[in-house]
Order: C-alpha cells, then sequence, then structure tokens
C-alpha cells in the first residue's frame, strides 16, 4: 500500500510539474503586432484556393482535386521572429501536407536556407504528426529533421506555431513552448541558415509518402481541406527580394532587438517544459540516428535520458504504451489524453 502511494503521489507531482511549466512558457507572450495578409504577403500558387478574411487578418489555404494553394512574404528578411495561429484540416486528412516555413529557394535555388513546420494528416481517427528541419546553404543532403504528435488537437482550434531566427540560435514553438533549439556552432559552417529568407505557407498533396510512408492516399471526397491561418507575425529586417542584400544598419538594428527579446532566452521553466516535451512526443531525431549519421552533426547536443528512448536508428525503442509503463516503473508518469494515446499508422 505505501509502494502504491508513493508512485500516485509522484504521478501527481509530475504531472503537476509538467502542467506548470507549460503553462508558464504558454503565458510568456511575444508582445509583437501582428500584420495584415495583403500588406505582408501575396500568393505563391493556386491564388483561386486563398481566401481573405474581410478584415484582412486571417486567410485560408484550400485543397481540392485541382490544386493546393499557398502565400508567400513580400519581403526576405535578415533574422527575425516568424508567427502565425493555425488550424488544421479535420476529419480524414491522410497524404496532405501543411508546411509553414521559411526559406530562400526561389533565389538561391543550389544553395536554399530553410526552417519547417511540416504537419502530416492521417487517415480518420488518427492524430496528425509535425516534423521540424533546418537547411543551410543547399545542404538538403543533409537533413536535420525531428518528428513529433501534439498534446492536443490542432484541428479543434487555432495554435500559434513560431519560427525565431537569429545569427546564434534557432528555436521552433508551439502556444509559446520551446520544443525544440539549435546553437550555431563554428564546425556547422554553411549549414547554418545565413542568407536571407521569405515566410511561406503551403497546403498540397504529398500522398507518395505524407502517410505511412505512402500507403494511404489523399482522397478527395472530403474536399476541400482547409488550413485556417491569422495572427500572422513577420519581425525582422526586410529587404527587397530582388536585391538579395541587406542593409548593415537594419541588418545590426534587428540582430540588437532580437539579441534583448524575452523569446530569444529559453528561461529554466521553459526548459522544463521543452524536456517534458521532447521525452513524451518526440518520436524520431537525426541526432540519434546513428546509422545515418554515425559521427553526429556538431549541433546534436544530448541529454541522457532522452538518447534512452531511441534505438540507433532515431526511431524510438518503445512505443506509446510501452513507454508510459517503463516511465510509471521510474516514477516518471506523465499524463496522456485521448488525443495523444494514438500510434502512428
Amino acid at each position: 500500500m505505501d509502494k502504491l502511494k508513493h508512485s500516485l503521489c509522484m504521478y501527481l507531482l509530475l504531472q503537476c510539474l509538467l502542467c506548470a511549466a507549460v503553462s508558464y512558457a504558454a503565458a510568456a507572450a511575444f508582445n509583437i503586432s501582428n500584420i495584415t495578409f495583403s500588406k505582408g504577403f501575396s500568393p505563391l500558387f493556386g491564388e483561386g484556393n486563398i481566401i481573405h478574411s474581410q478584415d484582412d487578418q486571417s486567410v485560408q489555404l484550400h485543397l481540392n482535386q485541382f490544386t493546393g494553394s499557398g502565400f508567400k512574404s513580400s519581403d526576405l528578411y535578415n533574422h527575425g521572429l516568424f508567427s502565425a495561429k493555425i488550424k488544421l484540416p479535420s476529419d480524414y486528412t491522410a497524404g496532405i501536407v501543411v508546411a509553414f516555413y521559411t526559406t530562400n529557394g526561389d533565389i538561391f535555388r543550389k544553395t536554399h536556407d530553410e526552417l519547417d513546420f511540416e504537419f502530416l494528416g492521417n487517415i480518420r481517427g488518427k492524430a496528425w504528426r509535425f516534423q521540424t528541419n533546418m537547411y543551410g546553404n543547399g545542404s538538403t543532403n543533409r537533413g536535420r529533421e525531428e518528428r513529433y504528435s501534439l498534446w492536443f488537437d490542432p484541428s479543434k482550434d487555432f495554435h500559434s506555431y513560431s519560427i525565431l531566427w537569429t545569427t546564434n540560435n534557432i528555436i521552433f514553438y508551439i502556444d509559446d513552448v520551446p520544443i525544440r533549439e539549435i546553437t550555431r556552432k563554428e564546425a556547422m559552417g554553411g549549414d547554418f541558415p545565413s542568407k536571407p529568407m521569405g515566410l511561406y505557407a503551403t497546403i498540397w498533396d504529398a500522398s507518395d509518402w505524407a502517410t505511412s510512408g505512402g500507403k494511404y492516399k489523399t482522397n478527395y471526397k472530403y474536399a476541400p481541406f482547409v488550413a485556417e491561418f491569422t495572427d500572422l507575425v513577420l519581425h525582422g529586417c526586410a529587404t527587397d527580394p530582388l536585391e538579395e542584400v541587406v542593409g548593415p544598419l537594419c541588418s545590426e538594428e534587428i540582430d540588437e532587438q532580437l539579441a534583448n527579446a524575452d523569446f530569444t532566452k529559453i528561461t529554466p521553466k521553459q526548459k522544463l517544459a521543452m524536456k517534458k516535451f521532447r521525452l513524451k512526443y518526440m518520436y524520431y531525431s537525426y541526432c540519434h540516428d546513428t546509422v545515418r549519421y554515425p559521427v553526429p552533426p556538431p549541433e546534436c547536443v544530448f541529454d541522457s535520458a532522452e538518447r534512452w528512448l531511441f534505438k540507433e536508428n532515431g526511431r524510438p525503442k518503445f512505443d506509446d504504451k510501452t513507454r508510459r509503463r517503463r516511465f510509471k516503473k521510474r516514477g516518471q508518469v506523465m499524463s496522456t489524453k485521448n488525443y495523444e494515446n494514438q500510434e502512428d499508422v
């Protein structure tokens, strides 16, 4: 009975720590003004499938059997914070990818830089998954992807997704909770993004790979598939895409602003929230994939608890249920909602 009481106390304590850490991080608003769609963006493709709100604060991207759609920022930016609140399509979404990312691939076709959120659809009753990635100087043969599930249903409500890019680090945020940080190392060379990038958002049919390696395809019986975007943020040093250069004063000013901004520094409580997220929701990391990278890329920082969870191919040693049982035995149980308790199909 004493052992049972002790386990229950540990369970409740860890739930409280997780909730407190996430709540604290989520309360730390970026406090940066939004930009209207017409002022900051233009269509990328599928213009007929891009639906503006009357107040120009929000936009919908539609995918149907004829085309997907996408938009891009009107300017390139040399570092900055890029953010939007996004609501993903619901019901059957297999084969669909919704991407929110920065890139300069339209200009630097062979040496492009890129920072990605990519949301991967699923069959009915199965959860959306997503991945983050980074490319620098065209290093597409050295992908740095991580894949995760979510602690909420992203098709029910809007949630904030943000990319912070500075001279020294990159942070991916969800609802102001940092989920991944990449710190620039000298050994990375050009693999760390360094050229001005624009912000892009797209929805498209990726039936050949998005869901279970292409096993499940997009079913247009459920079309149109709609991704909604609002509270768009472009906070950086803008430059004319045709000039392909950035004025030094502008670059220095925004770098100084970013260096002093609260959201560029991860607090101890935010670090706890990030660690909890990664232990519970990450199901692939290139840093743990020793088959692909016998010598880990220089930016990889290894957490012993995180590394213990993964096999040499970067995939989890245990399925979700087994992982939770092992956490329970070690007094590390974390709460799980029905939406989280879903196997990858």
